[in-house]
């Protein structure tokens, strides 16, 4: 006798939204169910996001060349040993290079520092011979601020250096060495060091009404903007015109 179709043949999985008959495992939403029987598709891993090559390290942030100490068995001058001997606190670090000693001390002692090399008889450092500056951005300490001396009396020369921040005044020497007059009326047109008691502070070869300093090393390379003209006789005749009416 033939089987009855309606007879039940055994436990069937349960039904329902998202199972199918055969193996009661969910659906996915919005895809059909597999067919009764079928294995369930397995879902690849998800791969991993490719990783950056690794490309060269950044480039270190520039500080400043280290003072180079000097070398063993090279003793400073006398009227180096007589400084810090004298001013207590003056000499912060003796610097030794090509056959200069460079005296690194504090801005707020450099007149007296200076007042003593120029007075002490071992020194005489009667001419200040160049007043310059170093720009490191990055660096607290922003400007390296140097002065170049020699001894006409005593044919030797020091220079003195010392480290200060971007709005960090410094005491003008020019009541000490006049020749300094001009020089750091120049740090100050391309730098924008300010010197403190300077008689006549102002610019010395950008025009007066320029805007910023252009010896910074963050200064524009295409100029300050509305001062940059593309015909520099058109400039030249804009300073002439104003010249003649100041004069009129």
């Amino acid at each position: 006798m033939a089987d009855d179709p309606a007879k039940d043949t055994g436990p069937v999985a349960p039904t329902g939204p998202g199972k199918t008959p055969a193996s009661g495992q969910e659906a996915a939403p919005g895809k059909p169910a597999p067919p009764s029987g079928a294995a369930p598709v397995a879902t690849p891993p998800a791969r991993p996001a490719p990783k950056p090559a690794a490309g060269p390290p950044p480039p270190a942030v520039p500080t400043g060349p280290p003072d180079p100490p000097p070398p063993e068995g090279q003793s400073p001058p006398a009227f180096l040993a007589a400084l810090a001997s004298a001013l207590p606190g003056s000499v912060t670090q003796l610097s030794y290079y090509v056959g200069d000693w460079t005296v690194i001390v504090p801005a707020a002692k450099i007149l007296d520092i200076a007042r003593y090399l120029r007075d002490a008889p071992e020194a005489a450092f009667d001419l200040c011979s160049d007043v310059t500056v170093t720009d490191w951005p990055p660096r607290p300490e922003r400007f390296d601020v140097i002065y170049v001396l020699y001894s006409v009396r005593q044919r030797h020369r020091v220079r003195l250096k010392t480290k200060v921040a971007l709005d960090q005044p410094v005491p003008s020497v020019t009541s000490i060495w006049p020749a300094a007059n001009w020089l750091e009326r120049e740090v100050f047109d391309m730098f924008g060091v300010m010197f403190t008691g300077h008689p006549d502070l102002r610019r010395i070869l950008m025009p007066e009404d320029w805007q910023g300093h252009p010896q910074r090393k963050d200064y524009p390379l295409e100029g300050p903007g509305e001062l940059l003209m593309e015909n520099p006789i058109d400039w030249l005749k804009l300073r002439q015109s104003r010249d003649e009416a100041d004069i009129e």
